[in-house]
């Protein structure tokens, strides 16, 4: 069976894949596990990553990936919020740098788009935790706004899976969320 992840087991994933894979690259924590690793939730199920890394090592950042993965019993996934949703500009230069493991440069992925990208999967814990993000005063929802309008014109044109109107409603109920919670009373 495998273990939930809590910080201490991503730090021991982060320290473990900076031993065994000795090249270069970029590694992003996404959704979840920045929500974790940053304390703004105890634990999740899984470790979901997103990777960078030269075309002539991929298989081998896979193969170290998948052995930690065993040896370490952790469920580890490969996401990104453009899964989703398309990227607002500048989201690489505005995703945190968390520390450098071996050769790997670890980041949270930016922010914002993983907001946008929870809002737009739109259950209440993806609300829960893009309210964690505003409360913590890591994001602003002025500057979230003006991300989500951004990627609303490449939104509605770039798949038929999306729904524009639907993702509008999510974002209102997120932004009426807001408004709610931070409120005087």
């Amino acid at each position: 069976m495998r273990q939930r992840c809590d910080r201490q087991g991503i730090e021991r994933f982060l320290q473990s894949l900076g031993t065994r894979f000795t090249k270069p690259g970029r590694l992003y924590l996404v959704g979840g596990t920045t929500m974790v690793y940053e304390g703004l939730r105890q634990q999740k199920l899984d470790i979901t990553i997103s990777f960078e890394v030269d075309d002539r090592v991929h298989s081998a950042f896979v193969a170290a990936v998948r052995d930690l993965k065993e040896r370490l019993s952790l469920n580890i996934e490969e996401a990104s919020p453009a899964d989703f949703i398309p990227l607002p500009s500048g989201y690489r230069e505005r995703s945190p740098f968390i520390g450098r493991y071996g050769q790997l440069d670890v980041f949270h992925f930016d922010l914002y788009s993983t907001a946008l990208s929870k809002i737009e999967r739109g259950t209440e814990s993806d609300f829960d935790d893009v309210l964690s993000l505003l409360r913590s005063g890591r994001i602003e929802l002025a500057v979230l706004t003006g991300y989500f309008e951004e990627i609303m014109v490449r939104y509605a044109v770039e798949s038929l899976r999306q729904d524009p109107v639907e993702y509008r409603r999510k974002f209102k109920i997120l932004t009426d969320k807001w408004l709610t919670s931070s409120s005087p009373e």
